[in-house]
């Protein structure tokens, strides 16, 4: 029985991290940095209870003790399930930073279960052992035992749980996992035991009904299986019109739509986007990378039925929250492929008229796979004569936080004869983050006139450009668009 539960204390503790980082997105994206976060604080807590498990396993080796430890371990993990949303939107609104805020988030919400969990194994060691002579054996069958646990639990954790249970179901689960192995492990305080079992299904019934709640309330909070989305009625600022939103990150919402019009684009980087069909054919083929809501593509069949648009979605969880609240629906001219945009622009395809690129890995922060220079030669690859490429971007166009934005228009100017960038926000915000949209040619010709006096002020937007002058051109090699943007997410 020791052994089993040296194992299962393994998985759980992996089972946590995981988890632990789709609970964080949304309040902290998922970038690298909150990964390096979370991981160093699970690893230091893991020091901490090597060390402590060892000490307290020396003054009262007892499998008694050990059961009370993964008992506190399940109360905590319960705990995490309970007070995570309470803690996080604190954490937010305090401008901690993504440094600073994942390490104090992690050390709240996972480190106590995490350095319990870690007191396992050592505690498991001090109780097993009955010969010196055997102590190497011993202490190395345990914690190989405890990794393979852990390998266990990152693959359950990332290959079923999370694409089958939310995140505060996998803890509640966690949870009452370790409680039933304290009291598999010892029948002592089994009124204890018994009562922490209530308890977690007492938070599970209440978590449940408050899920109820929200969603009879228009808000969705869905893990799929590549992140965590939120889909919620809002109001819009500009106009004051119902709006409905689909969100993957802190720092803002990534696709809108009007209930009472569908078609109508509600974001202003959207709006920009039309102006590519004035580019293009009156059947143009379009790429568009990044799918979201999927409400600019239903705008380009909308506004050219005898397009062909092809978008690539790397979420299928994502494609199905936009068929159940946005109204996407099957379309002769729509192709949807649910791949690593980077894998479908390295092959053969096209050519396209447009291409829009208009994915966020995290945050501010698109993948940095899709913005290399190395990329941008296959954008252009895939492009028909006379084809135009798209990205929307968001930072500041000033100051420190423009570093990316001058990267990228320096990356593909190292590959475009003709790029050009578009700031959206108002002109006297230049050190705040506003999305930027570049636009990137192969035909170095004049953009088209707008009769939409919105297009006209953005078209009057262009910065100068010498902006990416002093960028760095981002290569496969080099590319730390992560660290460039989060400043932005701690300055805005």
């Amino acid at each position: 029985m020791l052994q089993l539960v040296v194992f299962g204390c393994g998985a759980a503790v992996m089972v946590l991290e995981i988890v632990g980082a789709r609970i964080l997105a949304p309040f902290l994206g998922t970038s690298i940095i909150v990964w390096t976060g979370l991981i160093g604080v699970v690893m230091a807590s893991l020091s901490l209870g090597y060390w402590q498990g060892g000490r307290i396993a020396d003054r009262h080796p007892t499998v008694r003790a050990l059961s009370v430890v993964i008992l506190l371990a399940a109360v905590l993990t319960a705990a995490t399930a309970v007070t995570k949303a309470l803690l996080l939107a604190f954490l937010a609104g305090h401008g901690l930073g993504p440094r600073l805020g994942v390490i104090a988030a992690a050390l709240l919400l996972f480190a106590p279960a995490a350095g319990l969990l870690g007191m396992v194994s050592p505690f498991a060691v001090r109780l097993t052992l009955r010969d010196a002579a055997t102590a190497g054996a011993t202490a190395g069958r345990l914690y190989a035992l405890s990794t393979l646990g852990s390998i266990v639990g990152t693959f359950a954790a990332g290959f079923v749980l999370v694409a089958a249970l939310g995140s505060t179901t996998i803890l509640l689960v966690t949870a009452g996992f370790l409680a039933a192995l304290s009291l598999a492990l010892s029948r002592t305080d089994i009124r204890a035991k018994v009562a922490v079992a209530g308890i977690i299904l007492l938070c599970g019934l209440w978590l449940t009904a408050q899920d109820a709640m929200l969603a009879e309330a228009g808000i969705h909070d869905v893990d799929t299986a590549y992140g965590r989305v939120l889909v919620y009625q809002g109001m819009d600022p500009a106009s004051g019109r119902p709006i409905r939103v689909m969100t993957t990150g802190p720092a803002r919402y990534q696709s809108a739509m009007y209930p009472d019009a569908p078609d109508e684009l509600a974001l202003d980087y959207a709006h920009f986007f039309a102006l590519g069909l004035e580019m293009a054919p009156s059947a143009p083929s379009v790429l568009i990378i990044g799918g979201g809501a999927y409400t600019f593509p239903r705008h380009v069949l909308a506004k050219r039925p005898q397009a062909v648009v092809t978008v690539v979605e790397l979420d299928p969880g994502v494609t199905a929250l936009a068929s159940r609240h946005f109204g996407l629906a099957p379309h002769p001219g729509l192709t949807i492929l649910h791949e690593d945009a980077r894998m479908v622009i390295n092959r053969s395809g096209g050519p396209y008229d447009l291409i829009y690129l208009d994915a966020f890995g995290t945050d501010y922060a698109p993948p940095f796979h899709l913005v290399t220079r190395e990329a941008a030669m296959r954008l252009n690859a895939q492009l028909a004569p006379g084809g135009t490429v798209m990205v929307n971007a968001i930072g500041p166009i000033a100051g420190d936080g423009s570093r990316f934005i001058r990267s990228l228009a320096a990356t593909f100017a190292a590959v475009f004869p003709d790029v050009a960038l578009y700031a959206l926000g108002r002109p006297d915000a230049a050190m705040a983050a506003q999305n930027v949209i570049l636009v990137a040619r192969n035909h170095p010709t004049p953009m088209p006139e707008s009769k939409d006096s919105q297009l006209r002020r953005f078209l009057d937007q262009r910065l100068d450009p010498a902006l990416g002058a002093d960028g760095v051109v981002l290569t496969d090699e080099y590319a730390p668009v992560e660290w460039m943007c989060a400043w932005l997410f701690k300055n805005d």
